[in-house]
């Protein structure tokens, strides 16, 4: 009786790596960041006092850009900066998000629809999206219209592409193994397919959101008076590098944090998958 009991208890708690697992990751995740700010520094020092392959000024340290940030976060500049780009690309990539997804699961399981819709997908996803940048500020302004659907028009093609793919390679042994149990063409849909095609799916949504920010820079280059984008080039005006490199080390911020979300995310809605492989 007490041995049941206490599997019973054991039972209950989680395994000693399920919480040591996510602390080794956090680790060695530090270290990395760690050791590219120490690569960072020893360059930026080397070629100031040692070597001095190319100019100073070209590579500051990291303190150096830390102070020009505690600078502008003083001012407000960079807080108003760090807003005002990260609303539009939360906009777009809602937008892209939305739409790939939706357009993604119809041409996915309807072959009719993929048939029709892949022959344009397949001509514009090669071209780049900064060639038409130009069009959207013709078309929608230099306001935020443009920027807003600009993001959206360059991160739609991964979700799309990801979520069309994924619901492509799902098991047909899944498939018939539910169909023999009486399962419908939409619990099918919602019990095998989508939960199949979900890595895929986040993972098209984690590149887009990473070239969400790509673009919005080259946006901000364009027709803007506020983002990071515009910050970095309004310092590449004045020549402030510790400047310029403050808002690319400001958007690497953003799309590490974010990509932790979105692997929260995928953990907490693909449990099954974890405890399939325990």
């Amino acid at each position: 009786m007490g041995q049941t009991l206490s599997l019973e208890v054991s039972a209950g708690r989680p395994a000693p790596s399920a919480w040591r697992e996510p602390i080794r990751a956090g680790a060695m995740r530090g270290l990395a960041i760690l050791i590219f700010l120490g690569i960072w520094a020893a360059v930026s020092l080397g070629n100031a006092y040692v070597w001095k392959a190319f100019n100073p000024i070209l590579l500051p340290s990291p303190w150096a850009v830390l102070a020009s940030g505690v600078d502008l976060a003083r001012s407000g500049q960079l807080q108003r900066d760090i807003l005002a780009s990260m609303a539009r690309v939360l906009q777009g990539f809602a937008v892209a998000a939305l739409a790939g997804v939706a357009v993604g699961l119809a041409a996915g399981t309807w072959r009719a629809l993929d048939r029709l819709v892949e022959p344009m997908i397949e001509l514009l996803r090669p071209i780049p999206p900064l060639a038409f940048l130009p069009m959207m500020v013709l078309w929608f302004g230099i306001g935020e219209t443009s920027k807003i659907a600009f993001i959206a028009y360059a991160a739609f093609f991964p979700v799309f592409t990801t979520t069309v793919e994924g619901i492509k390679h799902v098991d047909p042994l899944l498939l018939r193994a539910a169909s023999s149990l009486g399962a419908t063409r939409m619990e099918l849909f919602r019990h095998v397919v989508l939960p199949a095609a979900l890595p895929a799916i986040i993972t098209g949504l984690r590149l887009g959101f990473g070239l969400s920010f790509f673009v919005i820079v080259a946006a901000e280059f364009i027709a803007a008076d506020s983002g990071l984008g515009y910050m970095i080039n309004d310092a590449r005006t004045f020549f402030m590098v510790s400047q310029m490199l403050l808002g690319a080390v400001v958007i690497g911020l953003i799309g590490f944090l974010f990509n932790i979300l979105l692997r929260a995310l995928e953990n907490r809605l693909l449990r099954w998958r974890h405890a399939t492989r325990t």
